[in-house]
């Protein structure tokens, strides 16, 4: 990981932050639905090591704190694997890509809201249907009540908003490191290589700890976890209101949120991404382009850089065959070679022609 190159990195997101921004709505819409299913297997997995170790936890609360912390990464390595949408990773990376121009400003509430309600919604359904309802959470009942009253009534405001500055910087620095590597290894069809397992390990660190440091206070400061657990307690009947949850715990979170996913995006961006367009990068609105007749269908780019690439590649190959037909119209050298690299103009034969399919 020493090795790995955080310009490239942060090129990355800022090519992720355009691709977001060009997702249909409705895909979007569904990504962000499963990642908040995803996050909330993990919220349940904490819950079962806390409320499954009572005796553990009244006699050694910190030890079950580094216990929950261990487990509750899996929804995140889950999301980051897949590829799936959660807000609180899009916090970081709508901004860097608003600064850079690369996409418009509307582009960010418009991202957030839509990635918001697809966690929310894909949240509400796992505490409903394969909680609630499947009875899964019945031993644990009296401990999630009483973590949602200590996460969602007994801090103040404020508190739950600096402890969501805390949780979304981890978060954000978990999930810097291993996604472009990640990409990588997919690509390779190679999730478990070394480089895999240093970059799953890479995200589990910074949640174990923001989990273990009570930034969390019992299952995450992370809105879309609480999307899960506050809710879930409140169909369990602990004694709070939706009002209550959405005015104290629900925005103070988002908010908390916000700010520490801007202590990762704004100096990783000023540092790594100062001359960003000095290479010729278009904006979202101009940087997807057609390639022989198409556009890519899973959203990825066709920067205006590579088709210079190409123009250029192209107009090396008329020279090259404008420079053997001068030569064979004056000399004696014959034309069939000339009609073959016509032929082959738009192949990989020739040099300097990089042509993509």
């Amino acid at each position: 990981m020493s090795g790995v190159d955080q310009a490239a990195i942060a090129r990355y997101f800022i090519q992720s932050g355009i691709a977001k921004h060009r997702t249909r709505v409705d895909v979007l819409l569904l990504k962000a639905f499963i990642a908040g299913v995803f996050l909330s297997f993990g919220g349940l997995l904490s819950e079962v090591i806390a409320g499954g170790s009572p005796g553990i936890t009244a006699a050694n609360p910190g030890l079950v704190h580094i216990l929950q912390g261990f487990v509750f990464p899996v929804g995140l390595v889950m999301i980051v694997l897949q590829g799936q949408e959660l807000l609180t990773s899009n916090m970081m990376v709508a901004p860097m890509c608003v600064w850079k121009g690369v996409i418009p400003w509307w582009g960010l509430p418009y991202n957030w809201f839509v990635v918001f309600f697809g966690n929310l919604a894909g949240s509400l359904f796992f505490g409903a249907i394969l909680v609630k309802y499947s009875d899964v959470a019945a031993p644990y009942a009296a401990y999630i009540r009483s973590a949602a009253v200590t996460k969602a009534v007994t801090p103040q405001w404020h508190q739950i908003f600096l402890r969501g500055i805390g949780c979304n910087w981890l978060v954000s620095i978990a999930v810097w490191r291993p996604t472009y590597p990640f990409q990588q290894a997919a690509a390779a069809k190679d999730i478990f290589s070394k480089v895999s397992r240093a970059n799953i390990v890479a995200i589990w660190i910074p949640i174990w700890i923001f989990v273990a440091c009570s930034f969390d206070h019992g299952c995450s400061r992370l809105p879309t976890a609480n999307m899960y657990s506050i809710p879930v307690a409140i169909m369990l009947h602990a004694p709070i209101t939706t009002g209550e949850y959405i005015k104290k715990s629900l925005f103070a979170a988002f908010f908390g949120n916000i700010v520490g996913a801007l202590f990762v995006a704004l100096p990783f961006t000023y540092f790594y991404l100062a001359d960003y367009r000095a290479g010729g990068l278009e904006d979202a609105e101009e940087g997807m382009q057609k390639a022989n007749g198409k556009t890519s269908a899973d959203g990825s780019l066709v920067e205006k850089q590579q088709i210079r690439d190409d123009a250029i590649g192209e107009a090396q190959c008329a020279d090259y065959v404008n420079t053997k037909l001068a030569f064979s119209v004056s000399g004696s050298t014959s034309t069939l070679p000339i009609l073959w690299v016509a032929v082959l103009r738009n192949g990989s034969l020739l040099p300097n022609n990089s042509r993509r399919n």
